[in-house]
């Protein structure tokens, strides 16, 4: 990671970019500039891939490392209200609020939980990872021997989220089969299926649904995960016909996701939003000490415009 006020984008293609050429990948994705401000930057050496100046059409690889180096990039508002709810010499747990990227990503640097965090810590490693949008609990080691060693021994467990959803979600679930592609014009999104008779491209996902309060429009559910993939409870949700209000991609039309892009997104979008960001909220899981081997519990209740909305308009 780079020292804090220096700053380096850096981003690897996956499967959803693969075969893309390099200036529109980056105008898809860095929506702050047009695709001939974005050629113009590659053409001078600010963005490399592999290492390497390349030309705007370059053809993406899976795996390709994206470097830039920016130096004028105007960086928008976040939340950075966060709050330590336990610290000791080997970990922190932070309870992050909607709004705030974990990482440097996009137009998003000092604005973002690692660079507030490094003011204080000299070495932060994030354990596991929230979307910006997604509030709650996060676990950040202070060393990365720590951080590796929560990871090999696979220490957290039990990790539970509560999610606001479209419909009356009455009946426990377990959604077992795979995250594949939605077949959608945002290449990233994704669905869940049962089963896969065609093999398509995609992981194995679990997530265990449960009713918490189930509303005639609306209802809180609690998504236990048996495994930790990209978009996993969003997707899922989408999928089975509960998706989460506010979600620009998973929620009741991923139009919004595309006008948000093109900036595009009018108050008439906000407002069938519902809310400014998505319902997703990570609100516990369990810990065994990589030091001292305890196993630790820890819980982040639902933030106030999530528990506002539930208790204006989940009714039974």
């Amino acid at each position: 990671m780079p020292a804090p006020g220096q700053r380096i984008i850096r981003t690897s293609v996956d499967w959803s970019s693969t075969d893309l050429v390099l200036v529109q990948f980056l105008a898809g994705r860095f929506t702050y500039r047009s695709a001939e401000e974005w050629s113009s930057r590659i053409n001078s050496g600010e963005i490399t891939v592999n290492g390497k100046t390349v030309a705007p059409e370059y053809i993406l690889q899976m795996h390709d490392s994206i470097e830039y180096r920016p130096q004028d990039i105007p960086e928008p508002p976040a939340r950075t209200d966060y709050r330590i709810i336990h610290e000791d010499d080997a970990l922190l747990v932070i309870d992050k609020p909607g709004n705030l990227c974990v990482h440097p990503s996009g137009p998003f640097y000092q604005n973002t939980l690692w660079y507030l965090l490094r003011q204080k810590y000299q070495n932060i490693h994030f354990v596991n990872r929230l979307d910006r949008e997604t509030s709650g609990l996060l676990l950040a080691a202070k060393s990365a021997g720590i951080a590796g060693k929560i990871a090999e021994n696979q220490s957290i467990s039990c990790k539970k989220y509560l999610a606001i959803v479209h419909g009356c979600f009455a009946e426990r679930s377990e959604a077992a089969g795979f995250l594949v592609s939605a077949n959608s014009l945002i290449r990233k999104k994704r669905k869940f299926i049962r089963k896969n008779p065609d093999s398509l491209p995609g992981e194995t996902s679990l997530t265990t649904l449960e009713p918490v309060i189930s509303g005639k429009e609306f209802s809180l559910v609690q998504a236990t995960l048996g495994t930790g993939r990209t978009h996993q409870i969003r997707a899922t949700l989408y999928s089975l016909g509960y998706p989460l209000v506010g979600d620009k991609l998973y929620g009741v039309d991923e139009r919004f996701f595309l006008k948000q892009k093109s900036e595009d997104f009018t108050p008439e979008d906000r407002a069938k939003l519902l809310l400014k960001r998505q319902a997703l909220h990570s609100a516990s899981f369990d810990l065994v000490h990589p030091v001292s081997g305890e196993t630790l519990h820890f819980d982040s209740d639902l933030p106030g415009e999530l528990r506002q909305f539930v208790k204006k308009n989940i009714t039974h």
